[in-house]
């Protein structure tokens, strides 16, 4: 026998000698013992067996009936000849065709019709909601709070137009987009392009401080009320409450798109501002569209339609 078959010099092997019948379990042993401590030869429960060979036999069954087995140019397509891909292929176009219904209804139809049929409208938002999950939440934030520089789409404070009608319209055609009727209006650098001095810009951020009692120079505030009348007006009107119909926002509120702080003020008139708003009628089926202004209509800030006149 050489060394490495010695048990004295590896005790981790234990002791062997012959199994024998333990009373007190009724059990035998397997023959090994280790520092005194024997191993009894206790087979596994009957169900847990029964389990483990039915769970072998379901596996065979399956592996006949469904694809399961590769082959070098193809696979095993099983006895009933299923395709998960040809049930996701189904399973869409029965969803198209669920949706088709209600997404023929959209095009084209105004916010009352909408909300009037209860299903549609159900429809609509839940359209709305996927569309500004995958097309809006990057830019407007998942619940449409906006950030720096990116309009909150849950207030009242509208650009250019918050009723159904407007949304829709900005959706389809962008802003400063490529779309040929897209909206479009500038705000001047004005210190980068030289159109004022650097004292001028600092007096016009005074005035528009003053606004909101943030100003504490009335000689400054003076001097900007008339650069405010010469470079302005033309956009923000004689009370610097803007205008929806080019764009211009209102400038005597605490609402400012790219922050209303003094440093922030001084940014804008000194760069101007330039943001765009893609056209997604590009992108978006015109039924599209409708649910996602019907869904960012609804988030909160939404105007009434325009009275007919």
């Amino acid at each position: 026998m050489s060394d490495t078959d010695n048990t004295e010099d590896r005790p981790d092997m234990g002791d062997r000698h012959e199994p024998r019948f333990d009373e007190p379990t009724g059990q035998y042993t397997t023959g090994h013992s280790w520092d005194g401590i024997e191993e009894l030869n206790t087979p596994m429960p009957r169900w847990w067996l029964g389990i483990f060979y039915a769970s072998i036999v379901i596996a065979l069954i399956y592996a006949l009936l469904m694809p399961s087995i590769p082959l070098i140019n193809s696979h095993y397509k099983g006895l009933l000849g299923h395709s998960d891909r040809k049930a996701v292929a189904l399973d869409m176009v029965n969803m198209r065709t669920g949706r088709a219904q209600f997404s023929d209804k959209l095009t084209g139809v105004d916010l009352e019709n909408i909300m009037g049929d209860p299903e549609l409208f159900r429809f609509a938002m839940a359209a709305g909601k996927s569309a500004f999950g995958d097309n809006c939440a990057t830019c407007h934030g998942a619940g449409g709070q906006g950030f720096k520089g990116y309009p909150n789409l849950n207030d009242d404070i509208w650009i250019w137009g918050g009723t159904f009608e407007e949304i829709r319209h900005t959706l389809e055609v962008g802003v400063r987009a490529s779309h040929d009727d897209t909206q479009f209006n500038l705000m001047q650098a004005y210190g980068r392009d030289g159109l004022l001095t650097r004292d001028e810009i600092k007096d016009l951020t005074e005035y528009l401080l003053a606004f909101t009692d943030r100003s504490e120079n009335p000689d400054a505030v003076a001097r900007g009320k008339s650069l405010f009348a010469e470079n302005c007006v033309s956009c923000h009107g004689a009370e610097a409450t803007g205008d929806q119909s080019q764009g211009a926002p209102n400038l005597t509120d605490l609402d400012w798109l790219y922050g209303g702080e003094r440093a922030d003020i001084l940014e804008t008139l000194n760069n101007g501002r330039q943001g765009v708003m893609p056209n997604w009628n590009e992108r978006l089926s015109p039924d599209t569209i409708t649910a996602l202004a019907v869904y960012v209509h609804a988030l909160g800030g939404g105007e009434p339609s325009n009275p007919v006149e």
